[in-house]
């Protein structure tokens, strides 16, 4: 099957409109592009970047201004999924079998789809390439992915994608059979959820959930030339391509907004856009005031947009400065849905609703402490790693590889280490950081896990296709083909 790419798409629907009567449960669109910092828009101030799309929803949403996730990709998935830090899902890497979401966590769209909501996912999954680890066994009704962490990328283990792929013309995994496709990766992913998304609107049957996930603007930095071709008068080259993804996906982000004006459903669709772990390559040229980036435990590496659009439900077009964080989406989700939560998964959620920031800004928020920590230890080295490259931070203070301390409220951009000053604070979030360690470390299931010989992805594209690292072997031995020895 051949897929068009988004500008070339033409689709046709009704007026269709939600549930004519009652309350209409909402649509929920939760879009997390790849690698992007909270300074590459516009309107947190990027002097380079064009994103009027993005910048439209952000004027038109409830904006967390202090929101933070995980330092990198597989990590930031696992807890927005589950509502609690990663490690407590066994996910402390992006590859070596840790990546894996444990098979006893709940997930989002487990809980959405026992609400009555139909769910898909749209782009990267990265939490586990082996059979039972897949989206469709984790509560999603309609997959379109890639493999492993990246189109194209392939680790030793369980984590790869298929074989000689790319951001252009892709091979995609469709409800578990591969589409090769014509067009640009993020096109590709919009697209299909737009297709995806007015099936479910035409039917009227149920709400949907819509999780759109693109790769880019991760690593490699391949776009089409026109959007790159911009920034290349002012910019390295690197950061004109990077720059040039971003400016793809706010393209895409605003054809679906027109799409959800045209579905009539704009009103009562909520729509969550994040992005997954700090910058990457724009934060040379502007990062917002931070410091560090994605791999790190600073400001620069956690912290990113979190723009939250309900007309109908909470006034947009305004900031909320409370400590927030990924693992907030599942609980604020589920307290305005009233889904009905076990209490095996009460048990597992740590996060907090945000629903009464989302009602009125000014709620009492109390103070929380929130752990970064990088992981990526090897193999077995778990107990040792526990002081490196880590962060605890509460509303004002961060203790950041246990001998710097942040004062943030004056301090944003972490310059001036007041661990001297401040001892106290040092002292208390030290003792937090080390009943927090010791929670995690009997959680850490993937640590000396196995990943099969031959990648999933490959495993499965070449049981479709053909081919394989035994293919040659095997026309050598099958006498039909007349190279046997």
């Amino acid at each position: 099957m051949i897929i068009t790419t988004l500008l070339s798409l033409m689709i046709v629907v009704g007026n269709a409109t939600p549930e004519e009567t009652g309350t209409p449960r909402p649509n929920i669109i939760l879009i997390m592009p790849d690698d992007i910092g909270y300074g590459d828009f516009g309107c947190h101030g990027n002097p380079f970047i064009r994103t009027p799309n993005i910048d439209k929803l952000y004027r038109e949403s409830a904006r967390f201004t202090d929101f933070h996730v995980s330092p990198t990709c597989a990590p930031t998935r696992a807890a927005l999924l589950t509502g609690r830090h990663e490690f407590k899902s066994g996910v402390t890497h992006t590859i070596a079998e840790r990546e894996r979401l444990s098979l006893k966590a709940t997930t989002l769209p487990q809980l959405l789809k026992n609400g009555g909501y139909t769910t898909g996912l749209f782009g990267k999954w990265h939490l586990g390439d082996e059979p039972e680890y897949q989206p469709e066994r984790r509560g999603f009704d309609e997959v379109y992915i890639h493999g492993g962490g990246g189109i194209g990328q392939t680790f030793a283990g369980s984590c790869g994608d298929a074989p000689d792929n790319s951001y252009f013309d892709p091979a995609i995994l469709h409800n578990g059979t591969f589409e090769k496709t014509r067009g640009y990766c993020t096109n590709l992913f919009f697209s299909e959820a737009i297709c995806w998304m007015n099936a479910q609107v035409t039917s009227h049957d149920k709400p949907f959930f819509a999780m759109i996930t693109p790769n880019a603007a991760h690593e490699p930095l391949e776009c089409p030339t026109e959007y790159s071709d911009r920034y290349l008068d002012n910019l390295p080259e690197n950061v004109a391509k990077f720059f040039g993804m971003i400016e793809n996906i706010d393209d895409n982000v605003g054809f679906l907004m027109e799409k959800l004006e045209h579905w009539k459903i704009a009103e009562n669709t909520l729509v969550i856009f994040l992005t997954d772990n700090g910058g990457t390559n724009g934060t040379k040229v502007y990062n917002a005031g931070m410091r560090g980036s994605k791999n790190t435990p600073y400001q620069g590496g956690t912290r990113v947009p979190s723009f939250w659009r309900w007309p109908s439900t909470f006034q947009g077009g305004r900031d909320i400065g409370a400590l927030t964080a990924h693992i907030d989406v599942l609980p604020t989700l589920a307290d305005f849905l009233d889904l009905k939560l076990s209490q095996l998964v009460k048990d597992q959620v740590e996060g907090r609703s945000l629903k009464p920031l989302l009602k009125n800004p000014h709620e009492p928020w109390p103070n929380r402490t929130l752990v970064t920590h990088l992981g990526r230890w090897d193999r077995g080295q778990a107990e040792r790693a526990k002081y490196q490259k880590h962060a605890i931070r509460d509303e004002r203070y961060t203790l950041v590889n246990d001998i710097e301390l942040y004062d943030l409220k004056i301090d944003p951009g972490e310059s001036t280490n007041v661990i001297t000053d401040r001892p106290d604070v040092a002292a208390r979030l030290r003792q937090d950081y080390d009943r927090w360690w010791q929670s995690v470390l009997p959680k850490l299931e993937n640590e000396n896990a196995i990943g099969p010989k031959v990648n999933p992805f490959k495993a499965r594209y070449w049981a479709q296709f053909g081919g394989g690292p035994d293919a040659a072997l095997r026309k050598r031995m099958d006498p039909s083909s007349g190279d046997q020895e």
